[in-house]
């Protein structure tokens, strides 16, 4: 898990997705144009929540969000994540 210089604001969490898978059960190798995105990662980052309701996340915590949930950022050189915790859907 990498250290990031980021400071979420209100409910949202910053999420390092877990690697692509690059073979199948089988054994073939899946090329980079047919991988799927990850629906799993791990939480970097966190804001404070809002004064009705407290983040619950914290930061190391392996999660299962949407396909398509948060916003694609990249911080120096890597790939994350950037969602509400609600868009968070469980906690591994």
């Amino acid at each position: 898990m990498a250290k990031v210089n980021i400071k979420p604001l209100a409910d949202r969490v910053v999420v390092e997705p877990a690697p692509a898978e690059d073979k199948t059960a089988g054994g073939i190798i899946i090329p980079d144009t047919a991988k799927e995105k990850p629906q799993m990662g791990t939480v970097v980052a966190v804001g404070e929540g809002t004064k009705d309701a407290p983040v619950t996340l914290k930061v190391g915590e392996k999660v299962l969000y949407g396909k398509y949930g948060g916003t694609e950022l990249t911080l120096e050189g890597k790939d994350y994540l950037i969602m509400r915790e609600s868009d968070i859907y469980a906690v591994i």
